[in-house]
């Protein structure tokens, strides 16, 4: 079984790859050729195709459109230039918040 952290790198990788060495027969190079209104239209679909997934309960159906969520997120990543550390850094600070958890005023109690 593969790091968690190190999938995701070397995915990334790839996608960073086809973006910098378009090839003809490549998805991502396909997306990347569209631009950013295209990727986010898939980055939508996919996640609507998760959250009907999830809501199904159809486990196997649902990781696979996580990975497609994924896959597609970092397409969008990568074509906005923003770096996977951001995000694993972003992560890591918010799971350092101590008391992350909101605060529900008296009247959420109530209604």
């Amino acid at each position: 079984m593969n790091n968690t952290t190190d999938t995701l790198r070397q995915l990334y990788a790839v996608v960073q790859d086809r973006k910098q060495n378009p090839s003809e027969n490549s998805y991502t190079c396909y997306l990347f050729s569209k631009g950013l209104d295209k990727i986010l239209k898939k980055l939508g679909e996919e996640c609507s195709e998760t959250i009907i997934a999830a809501k199904n309960g159809d486990q196997p159906e649902t990781v696979g459109e996580i990975s497609d969520l994924i896959y597609h997120l970092l397409v969008m990543m990568v074509n906005e230039g923003i770096p996977l550390e951001a995000v694993t850094d972003e992560l890591d600070r918010r799971s350092q918040k101590i008391g992350n958890l909101k605060v529900f005023h008296q009247t959420d109690h109530n209604s």
